[in-house]
């Protein structure tokens, strides 16, 4: 069992939080899923069903990010009950996975067979997800929520610019495959931006959906289509492997910070574990008093601690025993404070060895605040870009690339440079694990949905949000702060151009830091509640020119 550093917010509190809003906020990484999403609100959907909406219409309109085929972790607040559940519709390994599929003849490891086509796809579990949470929490029927999805998917849409050019940098990838060439280069070439792109195939398969629920997707037509495609191009997908897919609640994580109760993703998500371990570490640490060089030091220290925990323990929970009373534990968080030199880098080499993922940049993640206070944050993947690249036949699924979270040869790294061992090792049936954090940051007068895309500075980006809204900036400065890095291997700080001045650079090199400039990531999602003065506020990554935060008055 996971413990629970705090058991429920006060009467007072939650009373507080049942407070009617005369707004809704979304915010996602494209406006045309925000709009999807404000539509089911307008119909009289809650928070739930709007989610619905955003994930399958994001399934249409950015699908290198995310989709059907693919899975997904979400929070789910009830404002009624104050009650919050995990949701882990992660994918799952077949039951016919084998090492030697991954494996060239010499014995190193094949990154093709485990990042492109149907052998790199994991069994998805957005729909079943999806279904999951709009019969038990949703307030609409499911066929409601996922009619904005089937009509982008229908009518069609200008794709944006990342779209086009994710189709254009996979071609090749895409080209080996009939159905993925046909619904991503119909023409034989990317689309344009000012063109018109449809997806009839994924359309038919969201009726499906809509007509029979999770069973449109996971038997019956749909499902043998799938499996048809997937065998065909030499993948190991069976019937009985779709059939038995279930989308799963799990206890989150709580802990209380700084006066704030943070809740977030156990398990198969590592995130929620880092995250907390990350806020133990700096409780006593009076970071609003420290200059810019000190607090950059701690936090890169607490990130650094915690990366090399999150690597060395943690895996699908229903396979794996993992020390989480320890992990979450202030005691141990005492223990790792005290190895943290005031004036010196911690050398990763001097802790005990692990080893950590390359940071990769894709996925999907959105906030929403219904009316009535209900709160979502979900985060969607496919993996890497465009996923496989392979697209099941007449579905028009394009299905992900998690089977290469896995650590699918032992000891080798996979595309991100993890080099996991049996805590992650692939098994039929077990769930991959996963660096996706959605988080919710509730406080007496403030609360705030969080969450981004990112790979393994998905967590940093999370960690750095939640110290943000704590120190009390807005969803607007919560997306677009400066963001820095370290995941304890390789051993280097990654910093955003600006993050950092130049003084506290130079402070912290001579301290022993390894710093190191990258383009600006993540694609974060934000919506704040200021309970105050019933303010909600909704912002989108200025990195990212097609998400949209908004906030709309209830209908």
């Amino acid at each position: 069992m996971l413990a629970l550093a705090l058991a429920a917010l006060s009467l007072s509190a939650q009373a507080r939080e049942n407070k009617k809003l005369d707004a809704a906020g979304i915010a996602s990484a494209n406006a045309l899923a925000t709009e999807a999403g404000f539509e089911t609100l307008a119909r009289g959907g809650n928070a739930v069903d709007a989610a619905i909406s955003v994930a399958t219409s994001l399934s249409v309109v950015q699908p290198e990010a995310s989709g059907m085929g693919g899975g997904f972790l979400a929070l789910i607040r009830d404002a009624a009950t104050g009650k919050t559940v995990f949701v882990d519709a992660r994918e799952m390994a077949p039951k016919a996975v084998r090492e030697s599929d991954y494996l060239k003849a010499d014995g190193t490891p094949n990154r093709d067979t485990s990042l492109n086509g149907p052998l790199a796809a994991g069994i998805p579990g957005f729909p079943a997800g999806l279904a999951h949470i709009s019969s038990k929490y949703g307030k609409l029927p499911l066929a409601e929520s996922l009619r904005p999805a089937i009509k982008l998917a229908e009518e069609g849409f200008h794709p944006t610019a990342a779209l086009a050019s994710s189709i254009e940098r996979k071609a090749e990838i895409l080209r080996r495959y009939p159905a993925s060439t046909r619904k991503f280069m119909p023409d034989g070439k990317a689309p344009q931006t000012t063109g018109i792109f449809r997806d009839p195939d994924q359309a038919r398969t969201l009726r499906a959906m809509a007509e029979r629920g999770a069973d449109g997707f996971y038997k019956g037509e749909v499902a043998q289509e799938m499996v048809k495609a997937v065998k065909a191009a030499g993948g190991t997908w069976t019937l009985e492997d779709l059939a038995a897919y279930r989308a799963k609640e799990r206890a989150p994580i709580e802990l209380a910070y700084g006066g704030y109760t943070v809740i977030t993703a156990p398990p198969p998500s590592s995130g929620g574990v880092a995250i907390a371990e990350m806020l133990n570490i700096l409780a006593p640490i009076d970071l609003k008093r420290l200059g810019e060089t000190e607090r950059t030091h701690y936090l890169i220290e607490a990130m650094r601690r915690a990366f090399r925990d999150h690597n060395e323990y943690l895996g699908d929970p229903d396979f794996v025993d993992m020390p989480l009373d320890m992990l979450l534990s202030r005691h141990y968080a005492d223990g790792l404070r005290q190895s943290i030199l005031r004036d010196r880098a911690t050398k990763s080499e001097w802790l005990p060895a692990a080893h950590a993922p390359e940071p990769g940049m894709h996925t999907t993640h959105f906030s929403i605040i219904d009316k009535d206070g209900n709160l979502v944050s979900m985060t969607a993947t496919v993996n890497t870009t465009l996923g496989s690249g392979f697209v099941a036949g007449a579905s028009g699924i394009l299905l992900n690339n998690e089977m290469d979270d896995f650590a699918l040869v032992s000891g080798k790294p996979n595309a991100f440079g993890l080099i996991g061992g049996s805590a992650n090792a692939p098994v039929g049936g077990k769930r991959m694990l996963s660096s996706m954090t959605p988080s919710f940051v509730i406080g007496k007068d403030r609360l705030a949905v969080i969450g981004s895309p990112g790979g393994s500075t998905i967590i940093t980006q999370v960690f750095e949000g939640i110290l943000a809204f704590i120190g009390g900036k807005s969803a607007s400065e919560i997306t677009a702060q400066k963001r820095i890095h370290h995941q304890y291997l390789p051993d280097r700080v990654d910093y955003e151009p600006g993050s950092l001045s130049d003084e506290a650079m130079t402070k912290l090199r001579a301290m022993g830091h390894t710093l190191n400039e990258r383009s600006p990531w993540g694609n974060m999602n934000v919506v704040t509640w200021d309970k105050a003065d019933h303010r909600l506020s909704a912002a989108s990554d200025p990195r990212n020119s097609a998400g949209l935060g908004k906030v709309e008055a209830a209908k």
